[in-house]
């Protein structure tokens, strides 16, 4: 099998570009990683961060978008830069997986979609839960109707952040909702598909002074029920309770935790399930084999990519995910 030659574009103070850079190296049976670009002055703000890069080429943005050999890259600049740089690369014909969800400006990010498709080229986004096995067994059984009718989904991912990360988030529109709430949001669509409306409830608490939006929060409303999504940057005992909640007229699927630690990039996932109308069902729970979040997430990229492989989140869906995620942060144009 022949590899992919890749270089990843930028680094982040919050993300996973480590974790993106340590999966894409560690797949190397079907990577070759051609070296890495710093374009927003990340060997300066963050040396911890771009160690992880030490032992390969750094390049200039002009190499890797002029190289035909390249063939892919990874976005994981900041937030703010990823739509820029995905672009640039779109425009260049390059392969895209950019991390999630993109930049603050709409009309940048349909300038992105609209260059995926002219490209014909595969576009990935960051959204790793897509490829959790409990999560993707639970969006076919839904599709399949084993569920019944859903009648709500609740999706909460939390966590206590300590103040300098929540100030932060000022800079994100919707902050929490933008920042960790876009995961959720996608699980809440592809399960009920687009919303009939939507009410954003982000708050800031002013725990510690922070003065950002560190507590998100969206309503859902749909035909026959409404689903929220929470992210809370500060809650104690938060990333126990992240959680999945998908109710339907024929059982109720929880994933509690959504993630437990298992050392390193390893976590596994717990499901229960309940499917009877006695009060004292506890259910009937079971457990994920140890998994990494990230690789099966850039597998399927490279699959995508060599093997022709059709990826099921289209670059339509990519952009009515985005634009539903700003009506959440409560608007639909960008702001800073």
């Amino acid at each position: 099998m022949r590899k992919i030659r890749i270089a990843q574009i930028g680094m982040n103070q919050y993300s996973h570009c480590v974790q993106i850079f340590k999966s894409i190296a560690g797949q190397s049976d079907v990577f070759e990683v051609a070296g890495c670009v710093l374009p927003e002055n990340e060997r300066e703000r963050l040396p911890k961060r771009v160690a992880n890069l030490d032992g390969y080429r750094e390049m200039t943005l002009d190499e890797v978008l002029n190289d035909p050999e390249i063939e892919a890259v990874t976005v994981e600049t900041d937030e703010l830069y990823l739509t820029k740089y995905a672009l640039l690369a779109a425009q260049a014909g390059k392969h895209v997986h950019m991390e999630k969800p993109g930049g603050a400006d709409l009309a940048e990010f349909e300038q992105l979609i609209a260059a995926i498709k002219a490209s014909g080229k595969v576009f990935s986004v960051g959204y790793m839960y897509r490829f959790n096995p409990f999560i993707q067994e639970l969006m076919r059984r839904v599709k399949d109707g084993e569920l019944g009718e859903i009648v709500s989904v609740e999706a909460q991912m939390n966590c206590i952040h300590p103040p300098k990360k929540r100030q932060w988030l000022s800079c994100l529109p919707g902050g929490m909702t933008f920042h960790l709430g876009c995961h959720l949001l996608d699980l809440v669509l592809q399960l009920q598909g687009m919303p009939k409306a939507v009410i954003p409830l982000n708050k800031c608490s002013g725990a510690d002074g922070v003065t950002s939006t560190d507590f998100g929060m969206a309503v859902l409303e749909y035909e026959h029920g409404v689903s929220f999504i929470k992210a809370s940057s500060v809650e104690l005992g938060g990333y126990a309770r992240r959680q999945l909640v998908v109710s339907g007229t024929k059982g109720t699927v929880e994933l509690k935790p959504l993630e437990s630690r298992a050392g390193g990039s390893i976590i596994y996932t717990t499901k229960t399930e309940y499917s009877s109308s006695d009060w004292d069902d506890m259910g009937q729970t079971e457990k994920t084999d140890p998994l990494n979040r990230y690789d099966a997430m850039l597998r399927h990229f490279a699959n995508c990519i060599l093997e022709g492989m059709e990826n099921p989140y289209t670059p339509d869906y990519e952009l009515e995910l985005y634009k539903t995620l700003l009506k959440c942060c409560g608007s639909e144009k960008a702001f800073l």
